[in-house]
């Protein structure tokens, strides 16, 4: 179960091959920095030699997580391998036994074929129009929310503005919006966590969310024309006969892409800010400081907080010899922290000079396609809370996810105060 942030961890324990940072049970209860920043000291290439997930290497350091993440040669994303997070266990339809593939998890020459059907949803002329209904909708809604009281930002903000813009990436129908919400929490929960209760339960939601986006892709096959994603996918030559796995896992990519990311980023901003008041009032003064604001705080909240890879052949790295088929697991969460890159790389400095050295979007040739969506969405978001609130105010401790994967966050109460 999700719990409170706590503060009271204490020093970690020494550092063996038992050490599991990837136990889902630090990341609900916000233990795992310290952790981190004992493997950059001691051992920023680490081996865990047992745990839920088998044995894996943790990259913790931003110059060896950039020499992986840039290097697709030796360390593969395709699904085949393993794919692109450290739970491989994942199946859609234990029947069938196949697994969700999308470009994310693919190697070249396909992952440029399949990226580049959907590459098209972020040209200049879309990200204009998206720009004109982010506004308007943000506007809309912030005008609607309760000042002087207290409410829960993470549903009543972040997950709303950022499930009307995926209902509208895909021209889902709107008044359903809501299941791509539930939909993109299933994709990444762990059975057993309040999102989903079981495997079974979780395959059962992830075959309804395949047979609601076959039908909509039927009705999509008469108008080419389309700006959304489905279209695109239904129409590009490279993904128009997409085998059910590749379906899936695209769309599994772009909901949690979409999805996720952002509204923590949102609601990470929020809490953020609580933690560095100085900050804030530094963008109230200087407005011209939002979008490096909010690079920042993508850096500092991390919203994705590690990919993965699997060795395609013995390698080096970070002084420690890597096996072939062994995996590797790289941190964003940690290197973004890393003092080699990032002055007091735990405090939020809205005008720290290197804020878009972020790992949070991945590089080489799986960098987020959509961060310039993310980008729009959440310097927006600032540009109209700036005009409407003097502050937000956190009044009570946020719910962390239970995930090692989606560093977000379940609720997060507030009160506004206006200008």
């Amino acid at each position: 179960m999700s719990q409170a942030v706590s503060s009271d961890a204490g020093a970690p324990a020494p550092l063996t091959s038992k050490t599991n940072i990837a136990d889902p049970d630090l990341w609900d209860r916000n233990l795992y920095f310290p952790i981190f920043e004992q493997m950059r000291a001691q051992d920023p290439v680490h081996y865990c030699a047992e745990s839920e997930y088998g044995p894996y290497w943790s990259v913790t350091r931003y110059d060896d997580i950039m020499a992986v993440d840039t290097n697709n040669h030796v360390y593969s994303s395709e699904a085949d391998h393993g794919g692109i997070v450290i739970d491989d266990r994942i199946t859609i339809d234990p029947e069938r036994d196949f697994k969700a593939v999308s470009f994310i998890s693919m190697d070249q020459p396909k992952h440029d074929e399949h990226r580049k059907a959907v590459n098209g949803i972020t040209n200049p002329n879309n990200l204009q129009h998206f720009g004109t209904i982010i506004r308007e909708r943000t506007s809309n809604l912030l005008d609607s929310l309760p000042v002087g009281e207290e409410f829960d930002w993470v549903p009543t903000v972040s997950i709303e503005l950022t499930t009307q813009m995926l209902a509208t990436l895909f021209d889902f129908p709107f008044e359903e919006r809501h299941k791509l919400t539930r939909w993109s929490d299933v994709i990444t929960a762990e059975p057993g966590s309040p999102i989903v209760e079981s495997q079974e339960a979780r395959i059962a939601e992830l075959n309804e969310m395949a047979g609601y986006f076959m039908a909509l892709k039927q009705s999509r096959l008469a108008n080419p024309d389309g700006i959304d994603l489905l279209t695109m996918m239904s129409h590009h030559p490279a993904t128009a006969e997409m085998s059910p796995e590749e379906f899936m896992g695209t769309l599994s990519l772009l909901i949690v892409g979409g999805n996720d990311t952002t509204r923590n980023s949102m609601s990470g901003g929020v809490y953020g800010f609580s933690q560095f008041p100085d900050q804030w009032a530094k963008m109230v003064a200087d407005p011209s400081l939002i979008d490096n604001a909010v690079a920042e705080l993508i850096r500092w909240q991390t919203p994705l907080a590690h990919m993965r890879r699997t060795a395609l052949e013995d390698a080096v790295l970070g002084g420690k010899q890597i096996r072939k088929g062994d995996k590797v697991v790289m941190w964003y969460a940690s290197g973004n922290r890393d003092t080699a890159i990032f002055d007091d790389p735990d405090v939020i400095r809205i005008d720290r000079k290197n804020a878009r050295r972020h790992l949070s979007f991945g590089f080489g040739i799986h960098r987020c396609m959509g961060n310039r969506i993310g980008e729009l969405q959440l310097r927006i978001l600032w540009e109209e809370v700036l005009k409407r609130f003097s502050r937000i105010e956190v009044t009570g401790a946020p719910v962390l996810t239970k995930s090692n994967f989606v560093k977000g966050y379940a609720s997060l109460p507030v009160k506004l105060h206006a200008l």
